[in-house]
Parts: C-alpha cells; sequence; structure tokens
C-alpha cells in the first residue's frame, strides 16, 4: 500500500474499457475524484489485442496511470461458443498493456480481474489465497485463465522491474447500462429482457439455463468501480483482492425475484439439458475491508429494481426514436 494518497487532479489516466458498462462508471467517479484527464480508447481507433494498437494508444494518451477494464467476454453460451477468441483476444491485450506500460514508464497499471479466475470447487467463501489452487470451471475457463495469466505477469514485473500495479477480483456484476444483447450478456441481464419481452408478449413461460441450483453472488456497478478507484488509489503491489457483497444466491431463487421486479407473473421452466456452470460463487470480502476500507453498499433487491427501471426506460427511448 501507498502512504501518500493519489492526487488525481494532476494525473493522465487511459481507461481501456471506459465506455463500456463498468468503465463508464470508473470515468465518472474519477471526474468526481476531480481528476481532468481521463483518455478512452475506442476499438475502432486502437486494435488493443494488436502491439502495433498499444503502441499507438501509448503515444497518443501518454498516461500515467492506466486502468485496464477492456474485455472480451460473455455468458456460458459466448463463452462456449468462442473459448479461442475469448483466450486470445484477454490474453493479447493484457500482455501488450503490461509490457507497453512498462517501456512507457506508466506511474501505475490497474487490472480488473475476474471470477471466473476461480477453481471450479474453490471453498466457499471465495479466498484470494485458492485462486491458484484448482483448475476454473471449463466453461468460462480459457477467460479466467488468460485474466489471472496477468496477475502472475504484474507480480514479475514488480519483482524485476519494480513496477507499480493493483489487481482487483470483481464477482458478477450488474446494474444500469448493463449488456442486454441475449448473444453475450450475463445473467441478470438476459434475464432482466426475457422477463420483460414475456410480460409485454403475455407469454405463458419463460426457459431457463440449467437446473436453478448453482449460486451466485452480484456486485452493483457502482460499488465495483468504487473498489477499483479506491484500489488505484492505495495498492502498489498486485495482491489480489476480492470485490463482492458476501451475498450468495441460488439461480432459481434469482429469477424469482427478477420476475417479481419485472411484473412477470408466468411459469419459469428450466431447461436441464443447459449447463449450469460454476456451482457456487461467492467471495470473501475480507481483504478488501482491510487494504481498501471498502465494502458493498448497494442491497441486491434494490440494485436489481434500479436495473430494471434503467432498461424499461432505455427501451422506451428507443422505440420512440
Amino acid at each position: 500500500m501507498t502512504n501518500t494518497p493519489m492526487n488525481w487532479s494532476n494525473k493522465r489516466v487511459t481507461v481501456t474499457g471506459g465506455a463500456g458498462f463498468l468503465g463508464r462508471v470508473v470515468c465518472g467517479q474519477l471526474r468526481e475524484r476531480g481528476c481532468r484527464q481521463i483518455d478512452v480508447p475506442r476499438r475502432k481507433d486502437y486494435d488493443l489485442t494488436t502491439e502495433a494498437g498499444v503502441r499507438k494508444m501509448f503515444a497518443h494518451f501518454r498516461p500515467d496511470v492506466l486502468i485496464h477494464l477492456a474485455a472480451e467476454v460473455g455468458g456460458i453460451g459466448a463463452n462456449r461458443e468462442h473459448p479461442g477468441r475469448f483466450f486470445y483476444a484477454n490474453m493479447a491485450m493484457g500482455l501488450h498493456l503490461v509490457e507497453h506500460a512498462r517501456m512507457c514508464g506508466v506511474e501505475k497499471f490497474v487490472q480488473a480481474g475476474t471470477v471466473c479466475a476461480y477453481p471450479k470447487f474453490a471453498p466457499v467463501p471465495f479466498s484470494e489465497d485458492d485462486i491458484w489452487n484448482g483448475y476454473p470451471e471449463e466453461t468460462n475457463a480459457p477467460y479466467g485463465v488468460a485474466k489471472k495469466a496477468l496477475f502472475v505477469m504484474l507480480d514479475a514485473y514488480r519483482q524485476e522491474y519494480g513496477m507499480k500495479s493493483a489487481v482487483t477480483v470483481p464477482v458478477n456484476l450488474y446494474g444500469p447500462g448493463d449488456n442486454f444483447d441475449p448473444r453475450s450478456s450475463h445473467v441478470i441481464p438476459a434475464l432482466i429482457r426475457k422477463c420483460i419481452e414475456a410480460r409485454d408478449t403475455r407469454q405463458p413461460s419463460i426457459s431457463c439455463w440449467g437446473t436453478g441450483s448453482a449460486s451466485r453472488e452480484f456486485l452493483y456497478v457502482d460499488d465495483a468501480a468504487a473498489g477499483i478507484v479506491r484500489a488505484a488509489e492505495v495498492m502498489d503491489e498486485p495482491t489480489p483482492i476480492n470485490l463482492g457483497t458476501g451475498r450468495e444466491i441460488p439461480i432459481r431463487e434469482l429469477v424469482t425475484l427478477i420476475a417479481d421486479a419485472c411484473g412477470f407473473t408466468g411459469q419459469i421452466q428450466w431447461d436441464a439439458t443447459k449447463p449450469d456452470g460454476q456451482p457456487r460463487r461467492c467471495l470473501d470480502t475480507t481483504r478488501a475491508n482491510q487494504l481498501l476500507g471498502w465494502q458493498a453498499k448497494m442491497d441486491l433487491e434494490e440494485g436489481l429494481k434500479r436495473t430494471v427501471e434503467w432498461y424499461e426506460q432505455s427501451t422506451t427511448v428507443q422505440r420512440a426514436a
């Protein structure tokens, strides 16, 4: 940890993925802390999976701090369809970004990891010390392994080059502005869209993947952003830090909560021919509290309500446009 608080007002900050779901909230919180120079590379201008694209980005933005949020990711279906792409894209981005950050003398590299890095049968709640004690759940292993390989790279660069960095491991995120595309969305936005469309078209039932027995933990996007910014401010070493609520909920119960929030009163059917994914996910957030003084604030029921309201408002605006 650092003894000198970060003064954002005189830092040039580049946020990869800054135009995305989490990135927009991180950028907003940086502005609230006085950051005046925030650059967000867009894919059409900088292909960060290539060294040329990364070199171009560093030459244009010359960041003091780099917050790496960009990722190619999706739900179980997308991970099953694109395991090769997800491994390559996420590994290539991190590999080139870390190396060029070193060469360009970036003051600090902040890496957002993923709960998918944890072993399939890690003891619950997941402790950061167990990240390497087994292989991840198969459907998202290529993505998870690519991400946690960067933890090792950052630690190696700290040891050899003295490069400062921070690593956070957020659990499944949700909230306003999430990706609701059914081809690539995660469980909460996918279920919200499914329930609202079923409600509006008066469908008698919806079908959900798996058995509903798997459990998950969900973190509101604003809470995740606060944890990442705080890690950027106080951490100098890439000690993995879980970001979560510590509340675990079975998917079957989650679907009921979402259906109620959406006003869908039909039947919920389960397709057991589809995978459940990792059996359980719940994080031990003791380290985040100790090292960052951080804890999640948003209650799941209230967060779901706000997410449903945002989605309904956004689709109303799209229909009117």
